[in-house]
């Protein structure tokens, strides 16, 4: 069925290339267009405003509200849920943008908003759920009528996120980025900020682990999302020197060294967990060990290919992924280091205004984590064991000149 709407679009429209995308997707859905008002800012912070008449079908308004669109003011349209976890035909699907819902003529914004997920109305407050955690009879968002989006716009601040908006590449100053990127860690952590670093094997393999335990002693740590792997190799590092077999000093794989993450696993589980394992003096040192002497939650995620697992590893990757969103919805900013499985499963539930910085040297993870649609997203192309201890000692040259 056709429909003709008035939308609006306000902002920085023109060199945020919203206005070019909402007229080619108008073009390429088969849709048609009049521009009934364009009102450019002449300055960098002067807004622009347009509104149009646009005609289409549903699919069509639906891409156009994902891009900023504002639709005429209706009240979103509710259907209950058939059953747990099933969802009425028609159910609006969220993208991890701010995203407000018309509730009896009031805008309110949506709570823990993610992607792929569903509102639905709880308390009379819509909040954002994953299918699965939908009950049988809520009345979850149907339709487009009634939820409005903020899309993510150029920022306007000259700060290192919108320095380095280019496309992804190796061949970007390292140096410079991260002096950069210390200063709005700092200027972050000075203002109370909530820091997440999602960590890869690479780091306890290369030894930019001591540096991400420097990080955590600096007060650059809020939270912690790894797997079972890392988790295991920085206790396997500490009781033996090794990852993997692996001597942390030459390099050299040790004969029969393949053990010795398996007693790794074993001490922490005649520990019963690693805050045990600490508190019984067993670990005395690594990054989980300064998250249990700081009181820096963690959370181990399991996957298919684990060994042991370690008692404090979640195996249930749903319920896994509800523990990180706990710290998710506080998050000001992201690190993912070296971190393909967890990285991306953490950019996935992580909203498009907070900050991420991504650190692989696998080009296509970097692009694959900046293609979400974040508004600050910087991706460094470049080995984790490089750039962690520069940050850490940037950093130390910053809280020295506070001193």
């Amino acid at each position: 069925m056709e429909l003709s709407m008035e939308i609006e679009l306000k902002g920085h429209i023109i060199d945020s290339m919203i206005l070019p995308k909402v007229l080619d997707t108008i073009m390429d859905l088969g849709g048609d267009f009049e521009i009934l008002k364009l009102d450019v800012g002449k300055t960098k912070k002067d807004e622009s405003y347009c509104r149009m008449l646009v005609r289409g079908d549903e699919r069509l308004f639906r891409e156009l509200e994902k891009l900023g669109a504002i639709l005429p003011e209706k009240d979103a349209k509710t259907e209950p849920a058939p059953a747990d976890g099933i969802l009425p035909d028609g159910f609006y699907a969220t993208t991890h943008h701010p995203t407000y819902v018309r509730i009896n003529g009031e805008w309110k914004r949506v709570k823990d908003i993610e992607m792929d997920c569903v509102i639905v109305i709880r308390d009379n407050e819509p909040v954002c759920v994953r299918q699965g955690l939908v009950k049988r009879g809520e009345p979850v968002v149907t339709g487009i009528d009634g939820v409005r989006i903020e899309a993510p716009q150029r920022p306007r601040e000259k700060d290192v996120f919108a320095f380095m908006t280019s496309e992804v590449s190796a061949e970007k100053p390292v140096n410079s980025t991260i002096k950069r990127l210390a200063g709005e860690l700092k200027k972050l952590k000075d203002g109370g900020g909530y820091i997440i670093h999602v960590v890869g094997t690479a780091i306890a393999h290369t030894g930019a682990d001591e540096a991400l335990a420097e990080l955590i002693r600096m007060g650059y740590c809020q939270a912690l999302f790894t797997g079972n792997g890392f988790a295991v190799m920085d206790v396997e590092k500490q009781l033996f020197g090794t990852t993997l077999g692996m001597d942390k000093e030459t390099g050299e794989v040790y004969k029969g060294g393949f053990r010795n993450h398996l007693v790794a696993i074993n001490e922490i589980r005649k520990a019963g967990s690693i805050k045990n394992a600490v508190e019984k003096g067993v670990l005395k040192g690594g990054v989980l060990y300064e998250c249990v002497k700081r009181k820096i939650p963690f959370v181990i995620g399991g996957s298919l290919r684990d060994d042991g697992p370690l008692p404090d590893t979640i195996t249930d990757v749903m319920q896994a992924q509800d523990e990180m969103r706990k710290y998710i919805r506080e998050a000001d900013m992201c690190f993912i280091w070296a971190s393909m499985l967890h990285g991306i499963a953490t950019g996935n539930m992580l909203p498009s205004t907070v900050k991420t910085v991504i650190v692989d040297m696998n080009p296509y993870v970097v692009t694959r984590l900046m293609d979400r649609g974040t508004a600050h997203a910087l991706g460094i192309v470049s080995d984790p064991a490089v750039v962690l201890p520069m940050l850490v000692s940037e950093l130390k040259v910053l809280e020295d000149n506070k001193m």
